[in-house]
């Protein structure tokens, strides 16, 4: 090419620096990192370990596989626990949402947050305080006795019904946080079409709010029902049988490892019975606000007697849930504290010093973990890495009976192989005498939550940031070291708290796994409850309440949407 004159122009020089180089383009496009990105499928892989181990020893037990007596009855009560508790917490959670949310009445403001604080209530510590209170010797009964004669039949406290009761207090949160959140956030467009056309608020609320809060509904429901069906601590207060305990007691009490493995199926096959009844139930149903945001549901002020009632009802199920069991707690942790050598205990400081110990070593392996994963998805890799990041939610989702057997199953493997590899130790040679199988189990258990904490706050780093340090030279650690961890740090305390809380709170999988002499609180606190040693039980107990009331005081921190008063 020349110029007007026939002369060949000469090349300008180079002003933007030296060209990346061809794999510092890629990276920087998102291709990903090959090692990394096997990382997280490694990860993924091992936190569905558990579940995979349980199904596959099964299929290797054969004609060995059996279930044992009474498998029936447990599955007809576990059902019915399960209807029960669903039916329950569906009508609580989504009348006390609805109540907040669109009246006003005096305590409105102070009762729409305290309706979340029975979820710190563990169900096995409200267990045995409602025992206590309403059982045969309790002070109810001692009380009606008094007024109505020593013939007054006792009242069937220890029933299917009375762990039903227990169940809902502790577990409506779930549905009232969901279905609350549906409400504040669906525009006012739909209502206000069918006040407009004449629909009373009732109809308009049965028939416009409801069908589209049912996705939240049902998405409550079935965090309500997992709940239900992991739980075996609170039951076995009330002498229900379900298949849960039936895993604990055919593990514990015989050693039948083949009916274990059978009844630890058949939790399996109900878990996935019950995501499946939630997918079934929430149907194609996708709702958007769309117009309205942030006016709200207009609320109406009641005056007088409805009032009145509106504040009792919202105030009586805090109580009962929370507040007079906080109370009973304190009272008998006081007098327990006035005993010598009660708060010097020996047992008291190490099953606290345990209870630290493992909840600290699971939140820094579970976040460690979440770090990891959310850092590789964000050097890229495609659906693969995302899949199986998304694996990690199979461990909060799969009840801890399936979870523990599934990590003995693993490790009976692991140590086969070790054994055949001429390493000595024999058939326990990674779980016994240490909590290593305890620890591997939380991680499954724990790292679903931390990474979902954790990737929230990665979702919020802009993509350009990452990009811009890779493209000036900076690898995946350095990467991760100065840049990542720096700006969600935020994210990461909010899993390591939610992982140390419930760490401290679990139950069945400490009780399955543990070491011969390993004991933490909540094992403590339910062994005490079982032999009936209340006042022993409370001072444990309620350091757990108090504890999990920092998880809910994180969810309290999110903003309330404004609302319409009218009269």
């Amino acid at each position: 090419m020349t110029d007007l004159l026939g002369r060949v122009p000469t090349p300008l020089p180079e002003l933007t620096g030296p060209t990346p180089s061809r794999a510092r383009r890629r990276r920087a496009a998102g291709s990903g990192r090959p090692a990394w990105s096997l990382l997280v499928v490694v990860l993924g892989a091992l936190v569905c370990c558990p579940v995979v181990a349980v199904t596959v020893w099964a299929l290797t037990l054969g004609d060995d596989l059996a279930l044992p007596g009474g498998v029936g009855a447990m599955v007809l009560t576990t059902v019915a626990l399960l209807v029960g508790v669903g039916v329950g917490c569906a009508v609580l959670g989504t009348g006390l949402a609805w109540l907040v949310t669109a009246y006003d009445f005096p305590g409105r403001r102070v009762l729409e947050v305290l309706l979340v604080l029975p979820l710190a209530m563990p169900g096995y510590v409200l267990g045995f305080v409602f025992l206590s209170t309403f059982d045969y010797p309790g002070p109810v009964q001692t009380g009606l006795r008094g007024l109505l004669g020593d013939d007054l039949p006792a009242l069937p406290v220890r029933s299917l019904a009375g762990a039903v009761v227990v169940l809902v207090l502790t577990l409506y949160p779930y549905v009232y946080l969901v279905v609350r959140a549906a409400f504040l956030e669906l525009a006012p467009a739909a209502w206000d079409a069918a006040r407009t056309l004449g629909a009373s608020r009732r109809r308009a609320f049965r028939s416009v709010l409801l069908p589209l809060a049912r996705p939240s509904l049902v998405g409550g429901l079935a965090l309500v029902m997992m709940e239900t069906l992991t739980d075996f601590a609170t039951v076995q207060y009330f002498n229900v049988r379900t298949v849960s305990v039936g895993v604990y007691l055919t593990w514990k009490g015989s050693f039948d490892v083949a009916s274990a493995v059978s009844v630890a199926v058949l939790v399996l096959l109900l878990a996935v019975a019950v995501l499946g009844l939630e997918r079934t139930l929430r149907g194609r149903a996708r709702f958007a606000q769309r117009g309205g945001a942030g006016r709200g549901l207009e609320r109406r002020r009641l005056t007088g007697r409805r009032a009145a009632a509106a504040t009792l009802v919202a105030g009586a199920v805090v109580t009962a849930g929370f507040g007079l069991p906080v109370l009973r707690l304190l009272t008998w942790a006081v007098d327990a504290a006035r005993t010598p050598g009660t708060l010097t205990d020996d047992r008291f400081s190490e099953h606290l010093a345990n209870s630290a110990t493992l909840a600290a070593l699971v939140a820094a392996v579970c976040v460690l973990v979440a770090l990891v994963m959310s850092h590789a998805r964000r050097l890229g890799g495609g659906r693969v890495v995302g899949t199986a990041a998304q694996l990690t939610m199979v461990g909060y989702a799969v009840p801890g009976a399936v979870i523990g057997i599934g990590v003995l199953a693993s490790f009976d493997a692991v140590d086969r192989l070790l054994v055949a590899l001429g390493v000595d130790g024999g058939t326990g040679l990674l779980v016994t005498g240490s909590v290593l199988g305890v620890v591997v189990a939380y991680v499954v258990r724990f790292t679903g939550p931390a990474y979902q904490a954790v990737d929230a706050s990665f979702t919020r780093v802009p993509t350009s940031v990452t990009a811009s340090a890779q493209v000036l030279g900076a690898g995946p650690g350095r990467l991760l070291g100065r840049v990542h961890l720096p700006l969600v740090r935020s994210g990461a305390a909010v899993a390591a708290t939610l992982v140390l809380v419930d760490a401290v709170k679990e139950l069945p999988l400490v009780l399955l796994l543990r070491p011969f002499g390993f004991t933490t609180l909540s094992v403590w606190v339910f062994e005490l409850a079982s032999e009936n040693y209340w006042e022993r039980a409370a001072l444990p107990a309620l350091l757990i309440v108090l504890l999990s009331v920092v998880p809910v005081a994180l969810l309290l921190r999110h903003g309330r949407a404004p609302g319409r008063e009218v009269r």
